[in-house]
């Protein structure tokens, strides 16, 4: 049986194609507002109802913006669901149905988007207006741990470039299914990350973990306190449960996550 997947929610206060919007934004996010903000590795939306699945896991959990990873749709665009929530999404290019990787927003965020920029099948950005501050997204889907060196280092290299790229004033959040455990063990990694984790450090974990190192990238799951069933993000075929998902904030806003925990959606497969 093929694993199973739950989504990473974050409860916070405050060389591609790109994309503006051309009507005037609404603010999304206020001083004294939250925001709940999720990603969630589907497994596929290439199925009919699935987008519509999706959605309504999405208002029942009360989700302004949810980050989608494989959502196997192929090329780029912009579709509005009859539900209401708008869908960006950014795929493959050669017409096969693999990766993918998607920004569902409601109504609110719609009206809030900025631009927003389907860099490859595993990355896609957003910037949305709100106020006093601009809120950037990179939605990602990393190769697994498994995966050939060079295919890892390809995919944060195009990480590190559209990081690069997004205003220094800008609240920054990276997210998505990273395919890395990080683990509990925070020694000289202090500054970016807390004992909050689940489990040991593995190869990917190393990986991302000096990522956000260089990029000032404080790692939600492992900053606040959960139960273990709220850490998991992925159900192995053996039912091991691990923390792959990942939520991860610019450090001066740090102060902005309230909570991160995993939410149990709907089960794929």
């Amino acid at each position: 049986m093929p694993g199973q997947q739950r989504d990473a929610t974050a409860f916070m206060t405050p060389g591609c194609e790109s994309h503006s919007e051309a009507s005037r934004p609404k603010p999304l996010l206020g001083p004294k507002e939250t925001l709940n903000i999720g990603c969630w590795n589907v497994r596929t939306m290439f199925e009919p109802s699935k987008a519509a699945q999706i959605a309504r896991e999405m208002e029942q959990h009360n989700i302004c913006i949810l980050g989608i990873s494989e959502a196997r749709w192929t090329g780029s665009g912009r579709i509005t669901l009859n539900r209401g929530q708008t869908v960006l999404y950014s795929g493959r290019g050669d017409n096969q149905h693999q990766d993918g990787v998607a920004h569902m927003l409601n109504k609110e965020a719609s009206k809030a988007l900025l631009e927003w920029n389907p860099v490859s099948s595993r990355i896609l950005t957003a910037r949305f207006d709100s106020r006093f501050v601009k809120l950037s997204i990179i939605q990602c889907y990393a190769p697994t741990n498994e995966a050939e060196e060079e295919t890892k280092d390809t995919f944060y290299e195009q990480l590190q470039s559209v990081v690069d790229k997004v205003p220094k004033h800008d609240l920054l959040l990276v997210m998505g299914d990273v395919n890395a455990k990080v683990g509990c063990n925070n020694q000289g990694r202090e500054s970016f990350m807390g004992r909050f984790g689940k489990g040991e450090m593995n190869e990917n974990g190393e990986l991302f973990a000096d990522f956000c190192g260089l990029n000032n990238l404080v790692i939600g799951g492992t900053i606040l306190p959960h139960k273990n069933i709220q850490k998991n993000t992925w159900v192995s075929p053996d039912r091991r449960t691990n923390q792959i998902d990942h939520v991860t904030i610019n450090k001066r806003w740090r102060s902005s996550l309230l909570r991160h925990q995993s939410v149990q959606g709907s089960r794929y497969g």
